[in-house]
């Protein structure tokens, strides 16, 4: 077993690594888990890939967290590992901490997590847990250091800055007509970061994501 093979073998279902780490001994993982991995979506063609599965077909509620958990879980069964997800719970994992600790994502300054590849635009459908140690590219510079920063300045209803998120004022400027540029297209602040700009997702990809996060109909 290489993280090239499975990588391989994610990229079959426009899936690909966001990072990992040696974990060996960690209490907070399986027990024998020696290398966790962070999975999310390959980009460019991961929407179109998904829309054209049966979990999405049906109809039925939730199809992103049913089609990862089938995905990435039947990858788990036959590399002997353990698949998990940062929905289902309780208990709820920590993602946020596991992506820190890979060293390929970094709190932004608008304290959301920031991607080397994906900026704000990054998302993990799931994580798999391996009895195996493998060897892992070491992480490459956080962008925020050498960016002016735009996510800063970028939310108009100033609900995301760096103090922190107001999720509450965000829902109210969604409820507006100006909000609608958000639901349609992504927030805007997570587009203003660069290397968001520089990562291939669609804007129908973020939509749906943001009509699940508001409460309301994506129509497919």
């Amino acid at each position: 077993m290489t993280l090239t093979g499975i990588a391989a073998q994610l990229a079959a279902h426009c899936l690909t690594v966001l990072g990992g780490f040696s974990a060996e001994e960690d209490p907070g993982l399986p027990p024998g888990t020696s290398t966790l991995l962070l999975i999310g979506p390959a980009e460019p063609g991961f929407w179109p890939h998904f829309t054209a599965q049966p979990e999405w077909q049906d109809g039925a509620p939730d199809p992103m967290d049913r089609w990862s958990r089938r995905v990435i879980g039947r990858l788990a069964c036959d590399l002997g590992a353990k698949a998990l997800f940062p929905f289902g719970g309780p208990p709820w994992h920590p993602f946020f901490q596991w992506a820190l600790r890979s060293g390929s994502a970094w709190q932004s300054p608008v304290r959301l997590l920031v991607h080397e590849r994906a900026g704000l635009f990054v998302s993990y459908r799931g994580a798999l847990a391996l009895k195996q140690r493998l060897d892992l590219p070491p992480p490459g510079p956080r962008p925020c250091d050498r960016c002016d920063q735009p996510c800063l300045s970028a939310c108009p209803a100033a609900a995301l800055t760096g103090a922190g998120y107001d999720v509450p004022a965000c829902h109210t400027y969604l409820d507006t007509g100006a909000g609608g540029d958000c639901l349609a297209g992504g927030c805007l602040v997570r587009r203003a970061c660069p290397v968001s700009q520089s990562h291939a997702r669609l804007a129908v990809h973020s939509a749906y994501h943001m009509a699940v996060f508001h409460g309301g109909t994506f129509h497919r």
